[in-house]
């Protein structure tokens, strides 16, 4: 097989077709693409395949994921994560209880809300593009499997949480919906994706590197 599947520690500030579109020209292939999109404010695990490997994206988007996020409480944006626009700020009433039985209650298969600001289609048009014009998008709650939420920290106003779950899920929506129970508001203000499958971001190549390896170029 001409391919090569490459995990990658995507940094800041870049889409995850950034990546692709740097790589594609730094190492000259002609086929490229990845295999579960992660939002320009995030950071972390990112599969780029390579050639004959592009066939195996669904393989890839079907594994199971690891994330680690920051949540802020007292803070509600548009997108649910810090790259939104702010739309209410409230004082937080912290109850440590309630957060980690509130995060205990998101735990297994459940139905989640997308955020607005997403790539799912409405009518054909991508959410995003909607939400961004000013429209008002109602995304229905999908089916999703969270397998596990652990609380790594607890500093008001900020919970930091690493999560375990299946396809589609989003972390930004955990970060929304413990807001709106916990009544002052919530959203997303980091995120790292620590793991796809048995990929573990502590192998991933940094872009850089990966740029300047003789083996990775196209063939």
């Amino acid at each position: 097989m001409n391919g090569l599947i490459l995990p990658i520690d995507k940094p800041a500030g870049w889409t995850s077709f950034d990546v692709v579109a740097k790589l594609r020209g730094g190492l000259r292939w002609k086929k490229v693409g990845h295999a579960g999109t992660l939002d320009p404010m995030a950071t972390g695990m990112l599969i780029v395949m390579f050639g004959d490997c592009t066939t195996q994206s669904d393989e890839f988007m079907g594994l199971g994921k690891r994330y680690r996020g920051v949540v802020q409480l007292g803070l509600t944006t548009d997108s649910d994560d810090l790259d939104g626009k702010v739309i209410a700020e409230s004082a937080v009433d912290w109850d440590e209880r309630k957060i980690v039985e509130t995060l205990d209650s998101f735990q297994g298969e459940i139905l989640q809300r997308p955020p607005a600001v997403s790539a799912i289609r409405v009518e054909g048009k991508r959410s995003y593009k909607q939400a961004k014009k000013g429209h008002v998008v109602e995304l229905a709650p999908r089916s999703v499997t969270i397998s596990e939420i652990k609380i790594v920290e607890m500093k008001n106003p900020f919970v930091t949480v690493d999560v375990s779950c299946g396809k589609g899920t989003y972390i930004r929506s955990i970060a929304r919906d413990l807001g709106e129970i916990m009544g002052c508001g919530g959203t997303l203000a980091a995120l790292r994706r620590t793991a796809i499958g048995s990929y573990q971001i502590e192998n991933a190549w940094q872009l850089s590197d990966a740029l300047k390896h003789p083996e990775f170029m196209g063939r």
